[in-house]
């Protein structure tokens, strides 16, 4: 049975995530409606790189699922787009082998996060805004370094019973001011549940309140998320950057 892997992006604006999820709009439920008018095994099921929040947004989301017969790249991604909402569009498609997983053979995620220094009806959907902060980004900036590196990051998460360890490498995280919003660029070989938005919460928060980016030392060392320094920053302005994978896994057929 054939499998294949997508590229595809989205607006998260009027999604509750991307899985699956009882009387809610979500990118998966959509992907699988799509795919249903395929030749395709019952039931169907679609393994996406990341499960993003309500309303986190992709720019390259990935995913992928078994059909029963083969079909051209050029074919799948013209035959998904006519069926899926304009909301989602997918921009890429590949045949690969059958034990590669979308989620489980990446070796890195990329996000990235808009901060808007003032709101205008233009950037209201895609990125944050928080009036009731001063955006210091001084020592926003200066919080960043700390998180580099492999940490247990249960600080910065949402409990998740599933997961054997809560250990992950954050390998780039800077931070890019432009205009008038703050660009947060983060890439890590895994993220937890809210991690992204805790992390650049939390910063934002302690530069509001002027405090010393060392805490971040603590706060990481403590591995409790039970703490008033911990903020998680709005959803809207995070984006799913990038996947990285071996290229050798995927062949273009």
């Amino acid at each position: 049975m054939p499998r294949y892997l997508i590229r595809l992006s989205y607006d998260g604006t009027h999604f509750s995530g991307w899985q699956i999820q009882d009387h809610a709009r979500t990118v998966q439920q959509c992907l699988e409606k799509a795919l249903s008018y395929f030749d395709a095994p019952v039931p169907l099921t679609v393994t996406g790189a990341g499960r993003t929040d309500a309303g986190v947004h992709a720019l390259r989301q990935y995913a992928n699922f078994d059909l029963e017969k083969e079909i051209s790249p050029q074919q799948m991604v013209a035959a998904l787009n006519t069926r899926l909402p304009d909301d989602i569009r997918v921009l890429q498609s590949w045949q690969v082998t059958s034990d590669f997983s979308a989620r489980y053979s990446a070796l890195s995620r990329s996000y990235e996060y808009h901060l808007a220094i003032h709101r205008t009806p233009f950037n209201r959907l895609y990125s944050a805004f928080l009036p009731r902060y001063r955006i210091n980004a001084e020592i926003i900036e200066k919080c960043l370094p700390y998180f580099l590196g492999e940490h247990d990051f249960s600080t910065f998460a949402k409990l998740n019973p599933d997961l054997h360890h809560q250990r992950c490498t954050v390998q780039e995280f800077t931070l890019e001011i432009k205009d008038d919003e703050l660009i947060f660029r983060i890439r890590a070989n895994r993220f937890l549940h809210n991690m992204v938005r805790r992390m650049i919460g939390t910063s934002i928060r302690l530069g509001h309140q002027n405090k010393d980016p060392m805490i971040i030392k603590d706060l990481i060392a403590a591995a409790n998320p039970n703490n008033d320094l911990i903020f998680t920053a709005p959803p809207e302005g995070l984006f799913l950057a990038e996947v990285e994978y071996i290229l050798e896994c995927i062949s273009s057929r």
